[in-house]
C-alpha cells in the first residue's frame, strides 16, 4: 500500500500542479479500480454459489432430470466455436488484407465495406437470430441444428475479425514492408511473409473477442441451433451451447445451483482461452 501510496504521489508530481492533468489522473484512477473491483466482484460472486455445485453428475455422457448434466452442452459449445470460427476467421483476415494492402486509399468500396462491418457490429443478437432462422433454418432447410447455429454466429464475428485484423495490419509500420520490397520480396511474399506474421497478437486478439461472443451467445442461438439437450451426432443435430444451456435452467427456475456451476465452467474455459491465446502469441512472436 505504501508502495501505491509513493508511486500515485510520484504520478501526480510528474503531471505537476495543473487542475486538468489532476482530474484526468483522476478519472483513471477511479476508472481502473472501479474496473477491477467490478471484475473480483462478479468472479468472487460465481465461484462462490458455483464451486459447491460442481459434482460428477454435470459431466455425465446424457443429460436427464436428475443429473442436468452440462456434457452435451459443452461438446455442443467446442463444435460451434470451431465451425463458426472456421467460416469466419479466413473470410475476415483476407478481407482485412485486400483493404490494407490491396485497394487503393480513398476507394469508395473501401468506405462502403467498413460502414457496413461497423454497422453489423451494432446490430442486436436477437435480430442474427431472427435472420439466421429465416434463412438458414427455413429458406436453406437447415432445420435447428448446429451447422445453422455456427452460420449465424460466423456472420456475427465476421465483422469483429476484419476490423481488428485490419487495425493490426495498420499497426505494422511502413518500413516493414520497404525493407521487404528493398530485399526484392514481391507483394504476396511481403503480407504473407512479414506483415502478417508481426500482426499476429493483434489478429488473435480479434480472435479470442469472438470466441467470447460465440460462447457467450444466446439470443441467435435459440433461434437457430435450439435448445435439445444431447450429444450431437452429426452438424445437422439440434443442440445447445452452454450459455443457451446455463439460460434455460435459470428460466425453468427449478435448476439454479447447476446454472451456477455452469457459470463457473464458463467462466473457466474463458480464462483457459486467454491464458493459451497469450502464450501461443509469445511463442509466435518468438518465432518470428
Amino acid at each position: 500500500m505504501n508502495n501505491l501510496s509513493s508511486r500515485l504521489r510520484k504520478t501526480l508530481c510528474s503531471y505537476g500542479t495543473e487542475p486538468s492533468a489532476i482530474l484526468l489522473l483522476i478519472c483513471v484512477w477511479g476508472s481502473a479500480i472501479a474496473t477491477f473491483l467490478t471484475l473480483a466482484f462478479l468472479l468472487l460472486y460465481i465461484l462462490w454459489q458455483g464451486l459447491p455445485h460442481i459434482t460428477p453428475d454435470l459431466f455425465a455422457l446424457e443429460y436427464n432430470t436428475q443429473n442436468v448434466s452440462l456434457f452435451p452442452a459443452l461438446i455442443d459449445t467446442v463444435i460451434m466455436v470451431i465451425m463458426a470460427l472456421a467460416m469466419a476467421t479466413p473470410l475476415g483476415i483476407f478481407a482485412a488484407i485486400y483493404l490494407v494492402e490491396y485497394a487503393k486509399r480513398g476507394n469508395k468500396i473501401v468506405n462502403v465495406v467498413r460502414v457496413t462491418a461497423d454497422t453489423l457490429s451494432g446490430i442486436p443478437s436477437i435480430v442474427y437470430g431472427l435472420f439466421g432462422m429465416l434463412f438458414f433454418v427455413t429458406y436453406l432447410k437447415m432445420g435447428y441444428s448446429l451447422l445453422a447455429g455456427s452460420c449465424t454466429v460466423a456472420i456475427m464475428v465476421l465483422p469483429l475479425i476484419m476490423r481488428t485484423t485490419e487495425e493490426a495490419l495498420k499497426s505494422i509500420p511502413d518500413s516493414y514492408r520497404e525493407g521487404s520490397y528493398g530485399l526484392g520480396a514481391g507483394k504476396l511474399r511481403t503480407v504473407f511473409a512479414i506483415v502478417l506474421p508481426s500482426a499476429i497478437p493483434g489478429i488473435l486478439a480479434g480472435i479470442i473477442l469472438s470466441i467470447g461472443r460465440i460462447v457467450g451467445e444466446t439470443a441467435a442461438l435459440i433461434y437457430t441451433s435450439g435448445t435439445v439437450a444431447a450429444l450431437p451426432t452429426n452438424v445437422l443435430s439440434s443442440g445447445r451451447t452452454l450459455a443457451v444451456h446455463m439460460y434455460v435452467l435459470a428460466s425453468e427456475g427449478l435448476f439454479m445451483q447447476q446454472a451456477y456451476a455452469t457459470a463457473v465452467i464458463l467462466v473457466i474455459i474463458v480464462i483457459c482461452i486467454n491464458a493459451a491465446s497469450g502464450y501461443l502469441a509469445r511463442k509466435l512472436m518468438k518465432g518470428n
